[in-house]
C-alpha cells in the first residue's frame, strides 16, 4: 500500500490511451469519492474534507471532464469503472471505501458488482439501479432541462439540486453544475452512459456493506429509488434527508458526512 499522507493531483493512462487525472488528499484508509454526470473533482469541494479525520479521499476526473483526456468515445458507467481501477492500480490500492453520487453511484455499483474484493463498503448518493424498473424523472424535469437557452436551463437544474431556502443563505458558486470546459461530444457521452446504466441483476451479486443515501425533495433523480436500491442490494440501509433535493451532500452537509463517516468507520461485523 502507498502512502497517502501527502497531496497530490496527477494522472495515469487507461489502457485505450486516455489521460485519467486523479487528485489525493489526506491520510488514512483510502475513500473513493465519484462524482455526478459531466462534472469533475470539484464537485466534492467543500466535502471532501469532512473525511480527512479518517481517510485519504481520492477523486478523479472522468474521461470528458477536467485535466483528463476527452476520447470521441463511446462512454458507459462500467467504462468510467474500469477507468476508477486504472486508478487504483496505479495507485497500489487494493481495497478502498467508495462513495458515489448521482452519476457516480451508478459507476460505484459496478465496481461493487464487477470488482466485490476491491471494495469494503460502499454508500451509494441521489442514485438509481438504472433500466426499465427504476422511478425516472418527469417530463417537466426533461424539458426544463433541455431549453435552448443555456441560463434557463442552468437556473433549473439549481433548482433540482438546491431548495431555495438553502440557495438563499448560500449564493454560490456551485461546484455541482457541470464541468464548463467540457466537449459537447463528451457532455453527450456523459448523458448517454446515464441514461443507459442498468445494474439491477447485477445489484443482487454486490457483497459490500451499503448505505443508501438520498434527498427525500430529489426530483432529478427521484427519492423513490433510494428503497428501490436498498431492497435490492442484500443487506443495505437507507436514509432519506427530509427537504433535500439532489445535492443533499452540501445542502445537509453536517449530518451527511458524520453519518457517512459513522458507517464507514463502524465495526467490521464478526464472522458468522
Amino acid at each position: 500500500m502507498t502512502d497517502h499522507s501527502q497531496q497530490l493531483h496527477t494522472s495515469t493512462r487507461a489502457q485505450d490511451g486516455t489521460v485519467l487525472a486523479w487528485q489525493r488528499h489526506g491520510s488514512g484508509r483510502p475513500l473513493v469519492l465519484l462524482a455526478g454526470q459531466a462534472n469533475n473533482h470539484h464537485w466534492w469541494d467543500g466535502v471532501r474534507e469532512d473525511f480527512h479525520a479518517t481517510h485519504a479521499t481520492l477523486t478523479m476526473d472522468y474521461r470528458g471532464t477536467g485535466a483528463s483526456g476527452a476520447p470521441d468515445g463511446p462512454y458507459s458507467t462500467q467504462l468510467f469503472a474500469d477507468d476508477v481501477i486504472t486508478v487504483l492500480d496505479a495507485l497500489e490500492i487494493e481495497r478502498a471505501d467508495v462513495y458515489g453520487t448521482s452519476m457516480g453511484g451508478r459507476v460505484a455499483q459496478w465496481l461493487a458488482a464487477r470488482h466485490p474484493h476491491r471494495v469494503r463498503r460502499l454508500v451509494l448518493g441521489c442514485t438509481s439501479p438504472g433500466g426499465p424498473r427504476a422511478p425516472e424523472q418527469d417530463g417537466s424535469v426533461r424539458r426544463a432541462l433541455a431549453q435552448a437557452d443555456p441560463a434557463a436551463s442552468r437556473r433549473a437544474l439549481l433548482d433540482l439540486m438546491y431548495s431555495p431556502a438553502w440557495r438563499a443563505e448560500h449564493p454560490g458558486p456551485y461546484t455541482t453544475l457541470g464541468d464548463p470546459a467540457m466537449p459537447p461530444h463528451a457532455r453527450r457521452g456523459h448523458l448517454v452512459a446515464s441514461n443507459e446504466h442498468d445494474a439491477w441483476d447485477a445489484l443482487r451479486q454486490l457483497t459490500a456493506p451499503t448505505l443508501v443515501l438520498h434527498g427525500a425533495q430529489d426530483r432529478l433523480t427521484p427519492a423513490a429509488n433510494a428503497p428501490l436500491l436498498a431492497a435490492r442490494i442484500p443487506g443495505a440501509r437507507t436514509h432519506l434527508f427530509p427537504g433535500a433535493r439532489h445535492a443533499y451532500f452540501q445542502e445537509c452537509r453536517p449530518e451527511t458526512s458524520r453519518l457517512v463517516t459513522s458507517f464507514l468507520t463502524a465495526p467490521e461485523a464478526a464472522p458468522g
